[in-house]
């Protein structure tokens, strides 16, 4: 496929039809995905691919009630887990009753699903001591997340990145062996789409890019020149 109409393409898939994943297909994947940059060329990712139906449901159930917090707080109008503004919900009551979710509920079955960790030593954190939430360090992890998505779309199939495992990574890590010094930064499953969305809404450059200062003017492309009337 064309690599614009790749990345214009590759939306959130999150049902599947019963196809497996062939390992050398997620071996293809994976082996375009590691040409993702990161800070130093470090490369400090690393993938459990997560083959065990009993783990998996073990992680979808871990995933569950941090479901049921998100839902909760987009339900009220909030950003979910935002680091801004602090939430008005009740979040131990959200997780205790989590609504359906059929990609957690049935990830036994998915046909593929990968765990994403990051080797915290591997990280340059330009902001770490700013004022502020640290956002730099998953530059040099999830760009090689985003090459799985567009590897895994340029092949046909579809999927979808959670970070809800992250949440609760004090859980997950010791059932997927997460490495001392590592960070769960990603679940991602794969499959092939029972419907692969191709017309995806995104904002216009001109809404989000400016002239020398975020504060400046709209970014946009001179209009051609009206060509003068015939005399």
């Amino acid at each position: 496929m064309e690599l614009s109409t790749v990345m214009r393409t590759t939306g959130a898939v999150r049902e599947f039809t019963g196809d497996p994943v062939p390992r050398e297909v997620l071996h293809a994947v994976l082996d375009d995905a590691r040409f993702a940059p990161s800070g130093g060329n470090r490369q400090g990712w690393k993938v459990a691919v997560v083959e065990d139906p009993d783990l998996r449901r073990r992680l979808g159930a871990l995933c569950a009630p941090v479901w049921g917090e998100y839902l909760a707080q987009t339900f009220a109008g909030e950003t979910p887990f935002s680091v801004m503004r602090p939430t008005a919900v009740d979040l131990v009551a959200a997780a205790a009753d989590p609504p359906a979710n059929p990609l957690l509920d049935d990830l036994a079955d998915a046909p593929a699903v990968l765990a994403v960790a990051v080797d915290l030593s591997a990280l340059a954190v330009m902001d770490k001591d700013l004022d502020r939430p640290s956002v730099v360090g998953g530059g040099s992890v999830y760009p090689f997340c985003q090459n799985l998505m567009l590897a895994a779309r340029d092949r046909g199939l579809g999927g979808v990145m959670t970070t809800f495992l992250s949440r609760v990574e004090d859980q997950a890590g010791p059932e997927l062996g997460l490495p001392e010094g590592h960070a769960l930064v990603a679940m991602v499953v794969l499959g092939t789409p029972v419907h692969q969305p191709t017309r995806l809404r995104r904002k216009a450059v001109e809404e989000f890019t400016t002239v020398d200062r975020f504060d400046g003017e709209a970014f946009s492309v001179p209009s051609a020149p009206t060509a003068a009337p015939n005399s």
